[in-house]
C-alpha cells in the first residue's frame, strides 16, 4: 500500500485529543493493530448461551419452534465448569495456545475465542462456529450421557435449524458474522453485521458505535477490491474524517449546531469549513448561484461524509428517533449538492441509498426498522462504508421508538462482544495502536 505523507489528528467521542499528527496509513485496517484485532476476533470469536440452551432444552424451543415431547431437564449451569473445560479442550489445536473462554452473567454467556490455527488452515470463518457449536454440543451429549435418540435435541439447541435452514436460524451458538452463503457478493462479510449489534457492543455511544461500524465497513471496502491504488486514499479519508473524528471535524460540527440547528445549518457549517481549510474555493457564478470548486475531490467527499453523519446526529439526536436517519443522509447530501455544486458523499451513491432506504425503512413498504439494516443489505450496500456508520450513530441516539430495538435483537452483543475495549472504545484503541 501508498505512504501518505499527510496527517491527521484523531479525537474521542468527547472532543478530547487522542493523537496528533497521524500519517493517514497508519489508520489502515491492513496497518493499524487495533483494527487488526477487531477484524480478528470478530471472525474467531463465538457466542454460547448456556443458559439458553438450558431453557430451550427444558421447554423444548428448538430452532425458531416448539417440538413437544422432546424436552430435556438438564442442569447445565451447575455443571457450567465442567462443560467449559470440555469446549476448550476440544476447540483448542493445542495446549496453551490462544484458545479463550470468557464468561459473562456468571457463566450464562460465554465467549470462546477460537484458536487461530482453526482459521488460517480454513478456507471461510465458517471453521470458528462450527468448532464451537460441535464442541457445545458434544460436551452436553457426554456430560450428561445423553443416548442417541435424544442427542439431536442437543444438537438442535446449539445448532439451530441447520440443516433444514440454510442458516443457523434460532441456534443459541452464535456469532457477530453471519454465514457466507447470506453474503451479496465478494467480500462483504464484513459488512454483513447489523446495525443494532453495533449499537450495543459500544453501550449506546453515537460515535464509538459510529467508528466500529466504520472500521469493519473500510475493512470490507478493502476485502471488496475497493482500495486499490488512488481509491485507497479516499476510503482512508473517508473513514478516518467520518468514522474516528479525525480534526474533530464530526465533533466541532455537533457542537455547533446541537442546541438550535437543522440539517441545513450543519450544510452551512461544513461548506464554511471546506473553505476555511482550503478544501473548496469559489469558482464560476451564473446569475443568482456561486458554484465552488475542488482541487482535491476525494477530501472534499470526506468532508462531506463528515458532514453527513454530524447532520444525523443533529436531526436523529434532537427527535430521539433512528427513523429520520435515511431522509437525514437523503437531504443533508440534496442541499449540499444544491449549495455547493459539487458533488455529495460518496460522490452521490449515499444520497442514491437514502432514497431507496427511506422506502424500505418505513413510507409504504415498512420491511423492517433502520436497526436491523446492515453494509450487505440490498438496500443499504451501495454506499462505500459511509452510509451504516451514520445509521448506527441514529439507532444509538433513538429513545426507543423502533419495533426493532438493539435491546430485543443483539442484548447478547453488548453482554459479550460490548465488555472487550477493542469492540467498546474503538477510537481510543485505534488512536492507541498507531
Amino acid at each position: 500500500m501508498a505512504k501518505y505523507s499527510e496527517t491527521i489528528d484523531l479525537y474521542s467521542d468527547d472532543g478530547k485529543l487522542l493523537k496528533s499528527d497521524v500519517s493517514l496509513d497508519k489508520v489502515s485496517p491492513l496497518v493499524n493493530p487495533a483494527t487488526g484485532k477487531i477484524i480478528d476476533l470478530t471472525k474467531r470469536t463465538i457466542n454460547v448461551n448456556l443458559g439458553g440452551i438450558e431453557a430451550a432444552l427444558k421447554t423444548g424451543k428448538l430452532g425458531k419452534g416448539k417440538i413437544k415431547g422432546r424436552e430435556l431437564d438438564l442442569p447445565i449451569m451447575e455443571n457450567k465448569d465442567a462443560l467449559i473445560a470440555q469446549i476448550k479442550e476440544m476447540v483448542q489445536v493445542e495446549e496453551g495456545d490462544d484458545t479463550e473462554i470468557l464468561e459473562f452473567n456468571n457463566g450464562k454467556l460465554l465467549l470462546v475465542q477460537v484458536p487461530k490455527k482453526r482459521l488460517d488452515n480454513a478456507a471461510t470463518y465458517d471453521a470458528a462456529i462450527t468448532a464451537v457449536a460441535s464442541a457445545a454440543t458434544y460436551a452436553i451429549v457426554d456430560q450428561f450421557d445423553i443416548n442417541a435418540f435424544n442427542a439431536s435435541t442437543v444438537k438442535a439447541a446449539c445448532w439451530g435449524g441447520y440443516p433444514h435452514t440454510q442458516d443457523m436460524n434460532g441456534a443459541l451458538v452464535s456469532s457477530i458474522l453471519n454465514i457466507p452463503q447470506n453474503n451479496e457478493g465478494i467480500g462483504y462479510a464484513l459488512r454483513n453485521i447489523s446495525v443494532n449489534h453495533y449499537v450495543m457492543m459500544t453501550g449506546r455511544n453515537a460515535l464509538q458505535g459510529a467508528a466500529l461500524a466504520a472500521t469493519l465497513e473500510t475493512a470490507g471496502e478493502f476485502e471488496m477490491g475497493m482500495a486499490i491504488g488512488p481509491f485507497e486514499r479516499n476510503q482512508l479519508l473517508c473513514y478516518a474524517y467520518q468514522g474516528l473524528n479525525a480534526n474533530n471535524m464530526v465533533y466541532d460540527l455537533v457542537k455547533a449546531n446541537g442546541e438550535k440547528g437543522t440539517v441545513g445549518t450543519v450544510v452551512q457549517s461544513l461548506v464554511e469549513r471546506a473553505i476555511e481549510d482550503k478544501v473548496i474555493a469559489p469558482g464560476k457564478k451564473g446569475d443568482y448561484f456561486q458554484f465552488y470548486d475542488t482541487k482535491d475531490p476525494m477530501m472534499w467527499n470526506a468532508y462531506a461524509s463528515a458532514g453527513s453523519m454530524a447532520a444525523t446526529i443533529v436531526n436523529c439526536g434532537a427527535g430521539r428517533f433512528a427513523q429520520a436517519v435515511s431522509s437525514t443522509l437523503l437531504y443533508f447530501n440534496d442541499l449540499l449538492e444544491h449549495e455547493t455544486g459539487l458533488p455529495s458523499a460518496d460522490f452521490g451513491r449515499m444520497m442514491g441509498t437514502a432514497v431507496g432506504f427511506s422506502f424500505f425503512s418505513h413510507s409504504i413498504y415498512g420491511g423492517g426498522g433502520p436497526g436491523i439494516f446492515n453494509g450487505n443489505h440490498v438496500v443499504t450496500r451501495h454506499a462505500n462504508g459511509v452510509a451504516i456508520p451514520c445509521v448506527v450513530a441514529a439507532a444509538a441516539l433513538d429513545a426507543g421508538t423502533q419495533m426493532f430495538s438493539p435491546e430485543s435483537t443483539s442484548k447478547i452483543m453488548g453482554e459479550t462482544y460490548g465488555q472487550i475495549d477493542v469492540f467498546n472504545k474503538p477510537m481510543h484503541q485505534i488512536a492507541n495502536g498507531i
